[in-house]
């Protein structure tokens, strides 16, 4: 299983970063050490004190599949579900200022909580899903996938380009603006809408 996942895929948040709006899907990928299981709790890794939140809606792959053509991208899916890409702020400046891959910042263990995941069947409008995170009871970022750039069948097909898809595989789809960091004690809640999905604390 490999956890694919898009970068600056709403235009509000790659704004908040100072980052251009792509042209084309910014991919990046994390390890399957990365999962930590829906009920577990977040421990802040101890390389790293600037560790910043990012819900995102993610998808998973029913099948294997490579050069998907997109009628029938939206077969290729089974769940849909919450997760958070944690993200090692200051290791990921660091590596855009000398031009290096993010890598350490975003495949680090447990850095890709996940929920449980809905059949895509109980969502029959797919391009009108909404989002919301809160930290500590405070909503933090509220979003909706029709605000994608790139929508989830775009994604298949231009991902299939590259890598094979296999059952299991996940697609974390971008997040929208308000990423923070994340501190000791911390609630993590996200509702997909309006079912919460995904709550953790960090430790």
């Amino acid at each position: 299983m490999k956890i694919l996942c898009i970068g600056r895929n709403y235009a509000d948040h790659a704004k908040e970063l100072n980052n251009p709006v792509p042209a084309e899907p910014v991919v990046f990928i994390k390890p399957d050490t990365a999962v930590l299981k829906p009920g577990e709790d977040f421990y802040l890794p101890d390389f790293n004190s600037e560790i910043h939140y990012e819900c995102e809606i993610v998808y998973r792959i029913s099948r294997e599949g490579k050069n998907i053509q997109r009628p029938f991208a939206f077969s290729y899916l089974e769940g849909i579900g919450l997760g958070i890409d944690f993200t090692a702020r200051q290791l990921q400046e660091e590596a855009k200022k000398k031009g290096l891959p993010w890598t350490l910042a975003k495949a680090f263990n447990y850095s890709a909580p996940i929920s449980n995941f809905n059949s895509v069947t109980n969502y029959p409008d797919h391009k009108n899903l909404n989002l919301e995170f809160y930290v500590n009871g405070e909503l933090r970022q509220k979003g909706n996938s029709q605000d994608m750039l790139f929508d989830i069948e775009s994604l298949i097909v231009f991902l299939s380009k590259y890598f094979h898809l296999k059952t299991g595989d996940l697609i974390f789809t971008g997040t929208p603006a308000g990423v923070g960091k994340v501190s000791i004690g911390d609630h993590l809640e996200g509702y997909l809408n309006g079912e919460k999905l995904l709550d953790l604390h960090v430790r």
